[in-house]
């Protein structure tokens, strides 16, 4: 991916693309390999943006194994795809083998089957069972986007001991925050950092069990990806470990992982709140039939409320006719109701999401939002009062507005807080109760107060 703006990409790509299919036509080893190395991965892959994927696979041949996957993770993942497919079965198997293996996990759910059925039997048997393994896991769970390359030390190891072992192992290490030691059988008795063994050069035999500590925070692999993100932002956290049921150490879920789960959720969060079912893929690349589809599906439940609200308008028709004035105030009332509903589900649905509101806190959430709607409506309805007047010239018809508000708004932050947490309650995610469908709930509640309001006061 590109990391700075797509004029700045088509800059750097314009000046140094054609120094690079020269090299390519010339055969300059010396200078390709100079290439792949001199800069960071992402800048190398930013730089190759414009190559054709046979010309890509020509410039990585040059990088080691290892700084090859590196540029190759950078690549979009239209590009890591095409080039799996594409290129020579052997050399792609060798690509995968080194790549990191929750992002491999990942990149082969959109391979062809069959591209994989052919590179399956090419790679190393340790990678092609851990492939297998992490696959096994449901979607959106921890053991979904953790990766089994982790530093694990027994815990009969002294720090010298320790620190000789982490060398051996680091180059196969996707981070080293965080240094876990496990037992013989490998459930995690504790963590240590690599800052604490160095501190502890000058008493090399110390033993790890004396060093460490014990009280871990950790990740069941059946944890959802969103309670796992919210472990790790609230402990401040770079990785958290992954256990099973017997407190095995399975690997670990790193911080970048963590971004693209909150990233995935907050769109997935953002789509439902403006009564869109989530996308699948990024909205370019989505098939207008599904488009239309994840849209119209709400739309219709949308058009259904509204219809009811033509219902209701149509059931107060007669005092409507004999107070002409009372429809000009409509879309008023129902927009404040609505608009007060949006904004208390929004502020809930995100507390939920942040855990900064639980649903033991159900009490005090209504409670503010009872003394807020009273607030709301009352301010609401003192400028509707005083509008009212200036239009109809009587005090006994204005009345009318500010108690309707009041009502109205405060029903509709009572609405848009509740209807989350019930939600919650039966095991829903609450962005199901998205801003639209409150407002048109609200439309309809609106329409009945507040003629139920103006036949009290006019009939």
């Amino acid at each position: 991916m590109c990391f700075r703006s797509s004029a700045w990409c088509t800059m750097i790509n314009t000046l140094y693309l054609p120094e690079i299919r020269e090299m390519l036509e010339e055969e300059d080893e010396l200078g390709l390999r100079e290439f792949c190395t001199a800069l960071h991965p992402g800048r190398t892959a930013d730089y190759m943006a414009g190559l054709d994927p046979g010309e890509r696979w020509r410039v990585l041949r040059h990088a080691d194994p290892f700084l090859r996957a590196q540029i190759f993770i950078y690549f979009d993942h239209d590009s890591q795809v095409g080039l799996i497919e594409s290129q020579d079965r052997q050399e792609v198997a060798d690509l995968i083998a080194n790549l990191p293996p929750d992002d491999r996990v990942d990149l082969l759910e959109d391979v062809d089957p069959a591209v994989i059925e052919e590179l399956m039997p090419l790679l190393p048997q340790e990678e092609r069972w851990d492939i297998l393994r992490l696959q096994a896991y449901p979607e959106d769970t921890a053991g979904a986007i953790m990766t089994s390359d982790v530093a694990k030390l027994p815990e009969t190891l002294t720090v010298r001991e320790a620190l000789n072992e982490l060398g051996r192992q680091s180059q196969d290490l996707e981070t080293i925050y965080y240094l876990y030691v496990v037992d013989e059988h490998d459930h995690l008795r504790g963590v240590v950092s690599a800052r604490q063994l160095v501190s502890r050069l000058g008493k090399p035999d110390t033993r790890l069990v004396e060093l460490m500590e014990d009280d871990v925070v950790a990740a069941h692999v059946a944890d959802d990806q969103e309670d796992v993100a919210r472990k790790v932002a609230r402990y401040n956290l770079l990785a958290i470990p992954v256990v099973d049921d017997e407190y095995r150490m399975l690997g670990i879920v790193t911080h970048d992982d963590v971004i693209d789960v909150m990233r995935e959720e907050a769109t997935e969060d953002a789509h439902r709140i403006a009564a869109v079912a989530p996308l699948e893929d990024t909205y370019l690349k989505t098939h207008l039939v599904t488009l239309s589809w994840k849209r119209g599906m709400w739309l219709a439940i949308l058009f259904f409320t509204g219809c009811l609200t033509a219902f209701a308008m149509r059931h107060y028709s007669s005092i409507q006719q004999q107070w002409v004035w009372l429809a000009w105030f409509v879309p008023l009332i129902i927009s404040s109701g609505g608009n007060s509903g949006s904004q208390a589900a929004t502020l809930v649905i995100t507390a939920l999401a942040t855990g900064d509101v639980t649903l033991a806190d159900w009490y005090q959430v209504v409670r503010r939002e009872l003394l807020v709607g009273v607030m709301l409506g009352g301010f609401l309805g003192a400028i509707g009062f005083v509008g009212g007047l200036i239009v109809l010239h009587s005090f006994h018809d204005a009345i009318i507005l500010p108690c309707t508000l009041l009502l109205v708004v405060t029903c509709g932050t009572m609405t848009g807080s509740l209807l989350p947490l019930v939600l919650r309650r039966l095991g829903l995610d609450p962005t199901l109760m998205s801003n639209p469908f409150v407002a048109a709930v609200m439309d309809i509640l609106g329409i009945v107060i507040y003629m139920r309001i103006a036949m009290l006061f006019l009939e």
